[in-house]
């Protein structure tokens, strides 16, 4: 059979071991998605949306750190995948996308469908590019998959113009090599360790690279052995268990009352994996008095509030285990309240609550207590994603998972989906939405009931964008196009041949969540939740000392 550049798509697609590509398939795509159907390596999961193809791929790059691949057709198929291309990058997740397109001889008119998408997508990813001849295919999927694992990773773009890959070529992939690693040089190491070394007050901000570095096992031994204490990000949870003395807090919130409480007095902040779109350092470092050593995988981002005055690129756990050789044990010798068991109490202290709408601290005390240390939480966007970052602990890393640097809504539910596919089938996967984000993907329901997949979907709740409706109060006084009104969610998941729970008693609310995450399939649970405890979110560290005692 002669081979057709589509052909060579999918075996270079092979070769780079991909497992799934999820997509919608078009007009423009039938050579590719022929090709796709004919592997045996790689299954095509159709979706019901673009969007959640992305999602679902920006998923399996997090969780595996290869990239995760999605398809869509030209035009609309390809404005649909832009979204969650754009979460990809700025969470630092590998993708890549193939879109169709227009045969070359349509794309210097107005044609039907067609939009340059290459145009449209620059900015949104790391590379990308339209396959103009087919013995480009090699070398453009190669740079593709390279590019967006790199660090730091991110989303690229390969357009398929349809008659390029009707053509025959004759080809092979070309060889997947290991990326070179860095490490700094000495004097660098022996700066760094002396920075640590002359602060009074010195911190750990750790952040997602770790998680992609896989090194959170080397910041724990370190953080134990020097005695320093580590706050992390949303993105960052998990890297140290939230259960360590050596963790003090989860932060990422924009108010800048860590600057002007317990934040205010360090002298000194060795980030590691810290990306700044985790966390503005405005927020922690307002007037850049902070000396800052950074240990990440790339160069640091130019901000006026981040000035590493020592950079420490390479692999995060050989850097770990050096510089904790130099500084050697007791580098600190200040105790910090316990902000961690502070944060922990308050979730713990509504355990027993059993008024109705459940409180997010009840909510999210019962499920820790369902969920083991490797179940994993995939957390949409909106109140009940500020509570589950805060407040709810994690114990190791990649187990509970937000959208933070686009914090784009809809994105649990395909996440879960592509979650289920990847992870050990021992590891249960909660899906947790508001009613807002929930219902802007539903339609994947569908698709994961199609695949046979189980894993349990928790819809908090209020008939409103509730995240919005906090800001309006504090800002305005009042709350204005936040409303909205729900359909029966025991209806709709009956309708998808998913199983419906509704908590109506929050002291049934674990035992509801612990039949609904048992029962085979799909299974949602409508938690009406109440959100007049938002102001809770924005506690300072000031308050939750005092509201403790200390």
């Amino acid at each position: 059979m002669e081979q057709k550049a589509a052909d060579l798509v999918v075996r270079c697609l092979e070769n780079e071991a991909v497992r799934f590509v999820f997509g919608i398939p078009g007009e423009e795509t039938l050579a590719f998605s022929d090709a796709l159907d004919r592997s045996e390596q790689i299954q095509f999961i159709p979706v019901r949306h673009e969007q959640g193809a992305a999602f679902m791929a920006d998923m399996v790059g997090r969780l595996t750190g290869r990239p995760g691949v999605c398809l869509g057709t030209l035009g609309p198929g390809g404005t649909n995948l832009i979204t969650g291309i754009a979460d990809a990058t700025l969470d630092r997740a590998p993708l890549v996308a193939f879109t169709g397109q227009a045969s070359l001889d349509r794309a210097h008119k107005e044609s039907h469908q067609y939009v340059d998408i290459v145009d449209a997508l620059q900015p949104l990813t790391k590379w990308n590019a339209s396959i103009m001849s087919p013995s480009m295919i090699p070398e453009a999927v190669r740079k593709a998959f390279r590019l967006a694992q790199a660090e730091k990773p991110g989303a690229t773009h390969l357009e398929l113009p349809e008659d390029v890959m009707a053509r025959p070529i004759v080809g092979q992939p070309l060889p997947v090599r290991k990326y070179p690693i860095l490490a700094p040089v000495e004097e660098d190491f022996q700066r760094a360790a002396e920075i640590l070394r002359q602060a009074k007050k010195p911190l750990i901000l750790a952040g997602n690279g770790i998680i992609r570095s896989r090194a959170h096992r080397a910041l724990r031994r370190f953080a134990a052995a020097t005695g320093l204490r580590v706050i992390h990000t949303f993105m960052g949870k998990g890297v140290m268990d939230a259960r360590d003395p050596s963790y003090l807090f989860t932060a990422g919130l924009r108010d800048r009352d860590y600057a002007h409480g317990f934040l205010g007095e360090i002298d000194t902040v060795l980030a590691i994996g810290y990306d700044l779109v985790e966390w503005s350092p405005a927020a922690w470092n307002p007037d850049s008095r902070i000396r800052v050593v950074c240990v990440d995988t790339a160069p640091a981002e130019t901000d006026s509030h981040y000035c590493p005055e020592v950079e420490l690129i390479g692999d995060m756990g050989h850097i770990l285990h050096r510089l904790e050789e130099l500084c050697g044990a007791g580098v600190v010798n200040w105790n910090p309240p316990d902000f961690g068991a502070m944060s922990r109490s308050i979730i713990a202290a509504h355990a027993n609550d059993k008024g109705l709408p459940v409180k997010p601290q009840k909510a999210l005390y019962d499920l820790r207590e369902l969920l083991s240390a490797e179940d994993v939480v995939i957390s949409d966007v909106g109140a009940h994603k500020l509570w589950a970052s805060r407040f709810y602990p994690a114990y190791e890393p990649n187990t509970i998972l937000v959208s933070n640097g686009l914090a784009t809504m809809g994105f649990a539910l395909p996440g879960a989906i592509a979650a289920r596919l990847v992870l050990k089938p021992s590891q249960k996967i909660v899906a947790l939405c508001g009613d807002g984000g929930f219902l802007m993907n539903v339609q994947e329901l569908e698709t994961a009931k199609r695949l046979g997949l189980q894993f349990m979907v928790i819809v908090w709740t209020d008939s409103a964008y509730g995240v919005i409706e906090w800001h309006q109060k504090r800002e305005i006084g009042r709350v204005s196009g936040t409303r909205f009104n729900n359909p029966d969610l025991i209806k709709l998941a009956e309708a998808f041949g998913a199983t419906g729970f509704r908590v109506t008693d929050a002291a049934e609310h674990y035992e509801v969540l612990r039949k609904a995450i048992t029962t085979p399939g799909i299974s949602i649970v409508e938690v009406p939740i109440d959100y007049r405890e938002n102001d809770c979110l924005a506690m300072t560290l000031g308050d939750l000392v005092k509201q403790e005692g200390v």
